[in-house]
């Protein structure tokens, strides 16, 4: 099989000779053989992996992305940002850590956010309201 994984701003894996691939999504973890059937998921925040024809295993920790497969040959992974590595302890442990508190504060940033528009909306309101009773 042949893997591509890409960011938005590189392509981090093109290889051929995949033998599996072991990835996770919403309902846990999974694997990929040759001669799959197409398929086509959302990834969770985690470690993906896989096996070359040589034997060696590889990893990837990815924040989130789409994974397909085509033709039971061809795996696409597509994520915002991907750390490649050969320890899955560090990968596991560092990478994904960061991964879920940069998800966290973005949350708390868009928490923020519309906070202050709701706020922006409720005084437009406010000022709206006062002068209708002006111009009546």
């Amino acid at each position: 099989m042949k893997l591509r994984i890409t960011t938005p701003l590189a392509i981090l894996v093109e290889e051929d000779g995949i033998l599996g691939l072991r990835a996770e999504d919403g309902s846990g973890g999974f694997g990929i053989l040759p001669g799959h059937a197409d398929f086509l998921t959302s990834l969770a925040i985690s470690v993906v992996g896989w096996k070359s024809a040589g034997g060696a295993q590889h990893y990837a920790a990815v924040r989130r992305g789409v994974l397909s497969v085509t033709a039971g040959k061809e795996i696409a992974i597509a994520t915002r940002e991907a750390v490649l590595g050969d320890d899955l302890a560090t990968l596991d442990e560092t990478v994904l850590t960061r991964f879920r508190a940069d998800i966290e504060t973005e949350r708390s940033e868009h928490a923020d956010s519309t906070r202050l528009q709701l706020t922006a909306i409720r005084q437009i309101m406010r000022h709206l309201q006062s002068g209708a009773g002006i111009l009546s």
